[in-house]
């Protein structure tokens, strides 16, 4: 079920995505060689509870930590380490969330470790790019397929795989709401948006194959074939004209 929110509704999301999008701002900042995943995890987690909002991820369906991080190869659900110490040349995708006032922002980004490959550089310079093409076509009368669509075309141009087993969703009072928003698409096709609505746009890019599969601990989602993979994400709500983007910070 689509529920349209309310101004009053959207203020909470706002600041919901305001603490997500500066948690993840702050969690970025920590990205440093020597540093472990699970260091850049309580940063994220010291910050959301400064503000007296709540870890969105923390325990849903079991997931153990304040963020994801996800660290080349891995395409999302990362779980942090006390082990894993990042490396110069890595490239660290953090998502991440928190609820305030019983509604919820979610964001991602891919952040660079030191100096990273010209390949790396270029596959989150792409998916990048492919969230705020995206993002232009989440409109009032547009359709679902024409955000996917403008995703999948402008990262399949440049060579790269684009993930298919995961998708966006929408979030409001709970985490993930319909609809569900791949990656790929038809122009034209596909459900109708309509002011009020509050999606999760989120591409998740491989620089090789497409396909995925999900390691023994049953969250990490790698690469099929082990090489690089990217993710950009923003919560956004969609308006008569251009989306107002939520996590911004």
């Amino acid at each position: 079920m689509i529920v349209l929110k309310t101004r009053r509704e959207l203020e909470l999301m706002r600041e919901a995505g305001r603490i997500s999008a500066t948690a993840l701002k702050l969690a970025g900042q920590a990205v440093e060689p020597g540093v472990t995943t699970a260091e850049i995890d309580r940063v994220a987690a010291d910050y959301i509870k400064s503000q007296g909002a709540t870890a969105a991820f923390l325990n849903y369906n079991g997931f153990p930590a304040t963020a994801c991080i996800s660290v080349n190869n891995e395409v999302i659900h990362g779980i942090p380490d006390k082990q894993h110490v990042l490396r110069e040349g890595d490239i660290v995708s953090i998502d991440l969330g928190a609820v305030y006032g019983g509604y919820y922002g979610d964001n991602a980004y891919t952040f660079f470790c030191g100096r990273v490959s010209p390949e790396a550089e270029r596959l989150c310079t792409v998916t990048k790019e492919a969230l705020y093409l995206g993002l232009r076509k989440a409109v009032a009368g547009n359709r679902l397929g024409d955000v996917g669509a403008a995703i999948a075309q402008h990262c399949i141009n440049q060579g790269y795989g684009v993930v298919r087993d995961y998708t966006g969703h929408g979030v409001g009072t709970h985490l993930h709401e319909d609809p569900s928003i791949p990656n790929y698409g038809t122009p034209g096709r596909g459900m109708r948006l309509l002011p009020g609505m509050t999606l999760a746009i989120e591409p998740m890019i491989n620089e090789g194959t497409e396909a995925v599969r999900v390691l023994k601990n049953g969250w990490t989602v790698v690469t099929a074939d082990g090489k690089l993979s990217a993710h950009f994400e923003h919560s956004v709500a969609v308006t008569d004209g251009e989306c107002l983007i939520l996590t911004r910070c």
